[in-house]
């Protein structure tokens, strides 16, 4: 993000440094601003207006992860881990249905699925490190590791909250109406992961194990033996979606103990009328996503505060505890709202943005992208703040604004897609991968699917 940060400013510098030399003010034009002074007037326009969207943004916020940790702590984590574990164990053959790998794996798929990225990373890392005792090329990611990695990039989700509640304070009359978009988009994405990962594998074999290497072994006894930490602590690369657990990664990581959940499930009959039921929202959403989507914060409020009831917890006090975890992120976003916003607007005021714009659209808005939402498709695997920003900087621009059909297209890109060389940097670096083998291939062609079936879903409802 250091590059992207850079690269940005001194590119917006300099197209302005050369407009400004070709300037000529227009002729009977009273007190014109030069192109230099319109970059430096929008630099301090946008420097004021992302510190505005993170304070509108900390009551929105501290609602929603309120309501996620009254769900978490009525054990909704738990229910999504038992209904995912039949799942896993067909799509792992070769990870034993009884390791700690799919425990973990499990949870952190289900954190995503709801949202909770403050604990999918550790419960990811931690599927990483065990993955890795059953690795018999270590430094070489195995299968079974690049098709979790494909997975985390691209995994279905139910709730994304934390978009939910950037366009609330955008000043959107329908927050919500991304849900649908998102849910069609991320089991798009996932399905092609999957089968990528999977197509991929074919044509990426093990190398040959070197001479002083040390044989594969059954995961049991590696386990007996002391595990040890990578040197590789990993730190987050800037995603303001994932603070708490990714911005401030601690040694606390490498020791993630799990529940007892991770090694249950349901029988498979339960676990495939849930998911026949998930199916069965997309037609749904497709049909009918308009008419749902303003019953959904509602109904979300009731529901996961009605669950949480249910199940004995103390709504009041755990949903207070979660809107104080809360209000800290909206707070800490403010740093890299500031930094991405003003980068991206000195890139739009200086006309740099426009000469990039201009000429990719022409082929983009055949299937349905418009030019001003081609910098999130762009910057969105590559960097999570970057991408946050560029959301931030086009729904509250009053040309675009939350709900037109961009507004909704980039919002469905935030909800849908991953900062995949976040995570693949993050997650291998934890165990000190270096061959990636063809995880990078099929986190990106997941990537792809996702922006694409973003595309059609929105162009459907919202076109």
């Amino acid at each position: 993000m250091n590059v992207v940060f850079l690269a940005l400013v001194l590119i917006a510098f300099a197209v302005a440094a050369v407009r400004q030399v070709q300037w000529n003010p227009p002729a009977g034009a009273e007190d014109p601003t030069s192109p230099m002074e319109q970059l430096g007037l929008g630099v301090v326009d946008a420097a004021e207006s992302s510190v505005t969207l993170a304070l509108g943004l900390v009551g929105v916020m501290a609602l929603f992860l309120g309501l996620m940790k009254v769900a978490e702590a009525g054990g909704l984590l738990r229910v999504v881990a038992k209904a995912l574990r039949p799942v896993m164990v067909r799509l792992f053959p070769e990870v034993p249905a009884d390791h700690p790998a799919m425990g973990a794996m499990i949870l952190n798929l289900s954190a995503n699925v709801l949202g909770l990225g403050n604990a999918a990373t550790p419960f990811g890392i931690r599927a990483m490190q065990q993955l890795d005792t059953i690795n018999p090329h270590k430094g070489t990611a195995s299968n079974a590791m690049v098709l979790f990695l494909a997975m985390n990039t691209s995994s279905v989700t139910l709730l994304p909250t934390g978009v939910i509640a950037l366009r609330a304070a955008a000043g959107s009359e329908n927050p919500a109406g991304i849900v649908p978009t998102t849910l069609f988009a991320t089991i798009c994405s996932t399905a092609v992961a999957i089968t990528t990962a999977k197509l991929l594998q074919r044509f990426w074999s093990y190398p040959k194990a070197a001479a002083d290497e040390p044989a594969a072994t059954g995961w049991a006894e590696v386990a007996d033996r002391p595990e040890e930490p990578s040197k590789q602590t990993p730190r987050q690369a800037g995603d303001p979606s994932q603070p708490a657990a990714d911005d401030e990664t601690s040694e606390e990581v490498w020791d993630t103990e799990l529940p007892d959940s991770a090694s249950e499930a349901y029988p498979g009959w339960v676990s495939a009328l849930i998911f026949a039921g998930v199916a069965a929202l997309i037609p749904l959403t497709i049909v009918y996503g308009k008419t749902i989507a303003p019953w959904i914060i509602p109904s979300l409020i009731v529901l996961l505060l009605g669950y949480g009831a249910l199940n004995r917890v103390r709504v009041y006090e755990v949903f207070v505890e979660g809107a104080r975890d809360g209000f800290q992120v909206a707070l800490r976003i403010i740093p890299y709202l500031v930094a991405i916003l003003v980068a991206v607007g000195m890139l739009r005021d200086s006309g740099a943005l426009q000469l990039l714009i201009d000429p990719l659209s022409q082929v983009t808005r055949l299937v349905g992208l418009p030019g001003e939402a081609l910098p999130m498709a762009i910057l969105r695997p590559l960097s999570g703040s970057g991408a946050y920003g560029v959301l931030a900087s086009i729904i509250q621009d009053p040309a675009i604004g939350p709900d037109s059909y961009t507004g909704y297209l980039v919002s469905t890109f935030q909800g849908s897609t991953e900062t995949t060389f976040y995570v693949l940097a993050v997650y291998f670096g934890a165990v000190q991968i270096r061959r990636i083998r063809h995880a990078l291939a099929a986190a990106l062609t997941a990537d792809v699917a996702g922006i694409l079936a973003a595309v059609a879903i929105v162009a459907y409802l919202y076109g």
